[in-house]
């Protein structure tokens, strides 16, 4: 048996249609049949030769998430069967075959089952950025009902997950976003926030009476994650999926607030902790399914065929929200 995928066979080249042998489950896994792959920055990056702390060997497929339908389960899966539809993020880094390609075998631990009110394509758009925002606003910042939260970067793929999750947790959210995002920053629930208007000290000056905010979620990084120690409240949190530069902490420091780092690939690079990726996306199964969750994917649509130009799309910087890849 053999399925089709995309193989990067050296960095920034070609993603190339290559006939694979199709996986067979082992113990613990699950054979999918893929539906949909999620793009995220990250994809380019690894595709890019960028990414050393992803550990993806060349010849790769890449792809970090994705959704489809179980195909078949290894020995001791009891949790899945044949037909369900799941979602997760089960791939692309760390040597393990992504989800551009037909099918692939996955831990079980990663996988929940996908929302019944959401599409295959809306689905995929949710794995890593879901489990990004809720390592760090639950996980870390253990965030409680009435908190004000700040997301940078409110539009983006993580951000306007972040945002979502924390109005469903009860906090007043405000988010940072450019001009053009302001619309759908307000349409998510949060108070937007032109970044390139107003200085940091401006918009804390203007929304919080100078106080700062008790948890900032920086989604972007570099100097953005500079000015979210200046914008978060005394004994505040800071929590940030990017914060691998060089960054003054005195600002943190004189307001006495705690930082917190996102690494979410650790599960899959490691093999540890993979269960908790499960409860995850189960529960992000639970928000979407209550109303209170929903991926924005960009309306442009793209297929197993048209990979190369949707990885252009997210290297650009210029997609609304979340890119998808449909597979045929």
């Amino acid at each position: 048996m053999s399925m089709q995928a995309l193989v990067l066979n050296h960095y920034n080249g070609p993603l190339e249609p290559t006939t694979l042998p199709r996986p067979t489950p082992g113990p613990g896994q699950v054979l999918v049949r893929i539906a949909a792959s999620g793009l995220n920055p990250l994809d380019t990056k690894i595709r890019a030769g960028a990414a050393a702390h992803a550990r993806h060997p060349l010849p790769l497929v890449l792809g970090i998430d994705m959704a489809g339908t179980v195909e078949a389960v290894g020995a001791g899966v009891t949790a899945f069967h044949p037909g369900d539809e799941v979602y997760g993020m089960t791939g692309g880094v760390g040597g393990l075959q992504g989800s551009l390609a037909q099918y692939a075998a996955v831990d079980a631990n990663l996988l929940a089952r996908k929302p019944s009110n959401l599409s295959m394509r809306e689905a995929a758009a949710l794995p890593l950025a879901f489990i990004t925002a809720y390592a760090g606003i639950v996980d870390r910042a253990h965030l409680q009902t009435g908190q004000t939260v700040l997301v940078q970067g409110g539009a983006g793929g993580v951000g306007h997950i972040a945002v979502q999750l924390a109005r469903a947790l009860g906090a007043t959210v405000f988010a940072t976003a450019s001009e053009k995002d302001l619309d759908l920053v307000g349409e998510l629930g949060a108070t937007p926030i032109d970044y390139r208007a107003q200085p940091v000290e401006a918009y804390v000056a203007a929304h919080t009476q100078g106080e700062g905010f008790e948890l900032v979620v920086d989604t972007v990084g570099g100097p953005t994650l500079d000015a979210s120690f200046t914008a978060v409240k005394h004994f505040g949190h800071v929590v940030s999926a990017l914060g691998w530069g060089t960054h003054a902490l005195a600002p943190l420091s004189f307001r006495e607030a705690t930082y917190s780092g996102v690494f979410t690939l650790y599960p899959l690079l490691t093999g540890k902790l993979r269960a908790h990726h499960g409860e995850i996306m189960s529960e992000a199964t639970r928000l979407v399914e209550s109303g209170l969750l929903r991926p924005v994917v960009d309306p442009r649509r793209f297929t197993l065929a048209q990979a190369e130009q949707a990885y252009e799309l997210v290297t650009a910087g210029t997609a609304r929200a979340k890119v998808v890849v449909e597979i045929a």
